[in-house]
């Protein structure tokens, strides 16, 4: 560990969805209560987490990955602290983890750093510190705040996400969450609130509310807040400090009501952009994935949220490959997707996770060659798609909120979650910008400040064209 002369420091590995980003935020604002510091690197840290999920196969072997690598470092740097977080450890017992990975100093359940805090606090690590007089004086400035960002993000961070529901009780047969994340809990509305002012104090402009089915929110409260009453109460609190702007992700069609969509029509900081996965287009593989509703209900729904939301973009997911699917099911899903020309599509092929309904009651019996291929042909499909839908805004002048700045280009987004990139000498982090659209491309756009000159090299869209 350190010496009395030098601060702590942790560096955590974040795999999967927004929720485990949020979830590594959480544990790094503990860490930074007890005096330590993101590291730079990984090689120069003295806490190295891995932040897992296991929603896919691959995402879990990432994690297993990793953690090899760490129990390199183990034997060669024997006190260094290794932690696991995440679906992977989930809310039961570790033991069969704590088996297989001996090495590993501490396990914590998903959103929960309180087992890595009593660790250090048993190791003396945070009374270690020497810290400056001047990081000391912040530090204190800030014990008072719910959430502290890490030093080198407070001013810098533009986006973070606010988990508002943990865990699912849902349970759809294909999915692992309420396996691992527990059943279905809100937050209370002090709470949500209180991290929001916190976040929007350390520089924050835009927050997305997080949840495994968002507007489920306040479904586990009697007589409590939903979704459309907490966003009310997010936009007059956070918008009081500084907020610019609000999502929620993400949704389920069941619970997706007239009231939360006219309140994101009628709220200016609520960002016109709603994620709803309708996972598969075909009614028999719907109804063998639980989902509670026909593709026929799901295209009315995609209607009510067009009619009431002007402008909205709309996102979806979509698993190919699920047990028994057929060509013909499959080619359903296909015609619903080009049907209804969604502006983002994440597409995964099916892989069957453990104690869930699917792995305990369905073949896995879709081929792998197949999978792929349905995947790529989705893929395709989306990338025509998005980038007709996205050349709409050519020529429109749209606000961009910057984020940070990417080679010699700032990079924001638009309130319907478009990427956009742009040149400008001036400093634009955090900063609400008019930007005119010149080019676009499936996954991305290029504009210019309103009297500001063409880009001279037309190719130089394509270096910048990411899928995000």
């Amino acid at each position: 560990m350190p010496t009395q002369q030098e601060h702590a420091q942790y560096y955590i590995w974040t795999l999967g969805c927004q929720m485990n980003v949020a979830d590594s935020q959480r544990l790094a604002s503990e860490l930074e209560k007890l005096g330590l510091r993101a590291a730079d690197a990984p090689e120069s840290a003295d806490v190295l987490v891995v932040n897992t999920c296991v929603v896919r196969q691959g995402a879990e072997e990432k994690g297993v990955q990793r953690l090899h690598a760490l129990n390199k470092i183990k034997r060669q740097h024997p006190t260094k602290v290794i932690g696991l977080m995440g679906c992977m450890v989930g809310v039961r017992d570790p033991l069969p983890l704590r088996k297989r990975f001996p090495f590993v100093d501490v396990f914590m359940a998903p959103s929960d750093p309180l087992p890595m805090v009593e660790f250090l606090h048993e190791r003396g690590i945070e009374d270690s510190q020497a810290v400056e007089a001047e990081a000391r004086a912040l530090q204190d400035a800030l014990q008072d705040e719910l959430l502290i960002l890490p030093a080198h993000e407070r001013g810098n961070l533009i986006a973070a996400h606010v988990p508002i529901v943990y865990g699912c009780s849902h349970a759809c047969a294909f999915c692992i969450i309420p396996f691992r994340r527990g059943v279905e809990r809100s937050r209370s509305v002090g709470e949500i609130v209180a991290e929001v002012r916190s976040l929007a104090r350390q520089g924050v402009k835009e927050i997305t509310l997080l949840g495994q089915i968002v507007d489920r929110y306040g479904k586990d409260i009697p007589d409590g807040p939903d979704l459309a009453d907490l966003l009310r109460i997010v936009h007059e609190a956070g918008t009081a400090e500084g907020l610019q702007r609000i999502r929620f992700l993400t949704s389920h069609p069941n619970w997706m009501t007239d009231k939360l969509l006219d309140t994101v029509a009628e709220l200016p900081s609520v960002m016109p952009h709603i994620e709803v996965p309708v996972q598969a287009g075909d009614d028999e593989v719907l109804r063998r994935m639980k989902r509670g509703y026909t593709q026929a209900e799901y295209r009315a729904l995609i209607e009510r949220i067009r009619a009431r939301i002007p402008n909205v973009a709309i996102n979806t997911d979509i698993i190919v490959g699920f047990p028994s699917e057929t060509e013909a099911q499959f080619m359903q899903t296909y015609q619903l997707l080009e049907d209804l020309r969604l502006d983002k599509i994440h597409i995964a092929k099916y892989s069957p996770r453990p104690q869930t309904v699917s792995e305990r009651t369905m073949p896995d019996d879709v081929p792998e060659a197949e999978k792929e291929r349905r995947r790529l042909m989705l893929d395709e499909q989306h990338a025509r798609i998005s980038a007709e839908r996205n050349a709409e805004w050519l020529g429109s002048v749209v606000p961009v909120l910057v984020e940070a700045k990417q080679g010699d280009k700032w990079r924001g987004r638009t309130p319907q979650n478009k990427l956009v990139f742009f040149a400008d000498d001036q400093e634009r982090r955090g900063q609400t910008v008019e930007v005119e659209i010149t080019w676009t491309g499936a996954w991305s756009m290029q504009g210019r400040l309103p009297g500001a000159a063409t880009l001279p090299d037309p190719l130089d869209p394509l270096r910048l064209e990411v899928i995000n």
